[in-house]
């Protein structure tokens, strides 16, 4: 039997494990509620505010800058030759233009019905998801079947993807330079999957699909338009199945949003 005052120790690690915590970020702990003497202010001078001299462009500081542009550049290049989603697939097996590549287990690209009328599009896959390969199959996915089954759908009449195909570390937020890179591959993936209906699971998608600057709590339940080149789709931002579990009183706005889906998806 394991002694009472182990117990919290032992909570707390099920508690990481469970969040997808898989490494660590160093070899001594850290008491991070131990009181520190909060650094001075930094002093802002002219040459803060100005910008930075011709000369400086082709240094060390615009070396990352201008990774990330040649890495944009031929995810939209590669993204663009993708005729079907089948060599959207292939392309993003090879594509090494994201980091995050090298520390997934392997690509999750999408789970469902590639014609049919509902798409869904989440942020990143998470711990579950790169072990098998398929989006929302976590407790976040099985909470998303259940909202489908509630209006009467299922895997097999929706289609389901991500922003960011690889799993970020540790379930981190993947960050705008990762998102931007890999930003191409999924506007490709709807254009070819043609959907009448996009929704946007959570702030994160809706931002990057949709260019809306405001939090999923304001836009959530709001129909916005998302254009591929070629026709105009209907798209909805609703909350993330994560969010809902953490915050369950939420629920009954999402289900709001899935009735709405349903409603469209009921006048064609």
């Amino acid at each position: 039997m394991m002694p009472p005052h182990d117990r919290p120790a032992r909570d707390l690690l099920d508690f990481y494990a469970e969040a997808g915590v898989d490494a660590l970020v160093g070899e001594e702990p850290v008491n991070r509620f131990a009181a520190v003497e909060a650094p001075a202010p930094p002093t802002r001078t002219v040459r803060d505010v100005m910008p930075p001299p011709h000369r400086e462009a082709n240094g060390p500081a615009a070396a990352a800058p201008q990774a990330l542009d040649e890495a944009a550049m031929a995810a939209r290049a590669a993204a663009k030759s993708a005729k079907t989603l089948d060599e959207l697939h292939g392309i993003l097996e090879k594509f090494d233009g994201c980091a995050l590549k090298t520390t997934a287990t392997q690509l999750v690209f999408a789970d469902g019905n590639p014609s049919a009328r509902l798409m869904f599009v989440g942020e990143a896959p998470g711990r579950d998801e790169d072990i098998d390969g398929l989006p929302f199959v976590g407790r976040s996915g099985k909470l998303l079947d259940r909202m489908l089954a509630a209006i009467g759908l299922n895997r097999t009449s929706v289609y389901i993807a991500n922003i960011v195909p690889w799993r970020p570390p540790g379930n981190r937020t993947p960050t705008p330079q990762e998102s931007q890179i890999c930003l191409p591959f999924i506007l490709r993936q709807i254009e070819l999957a043609d959907p009448d209906i996009l929704a946007c699971l959570g702030g994160p998608s809706a931002q990057a699909l949709l260019g809306i600057k405001e939090g999923i709590t304001k836009t959530r339940g709001r129909w916005f338009t998302f254009e591929t080149g070629k026709r105009e789709i209907r798209a909805l931002p609703t909350f993330h199945p994560a969010f809902l579990l953490r915050s369950p009183l939420q629920k009954r706005f999402a289900w709001r949003d899935f009735l709405a889906i349903k409603k469209a998806l009921d006048q064609r």
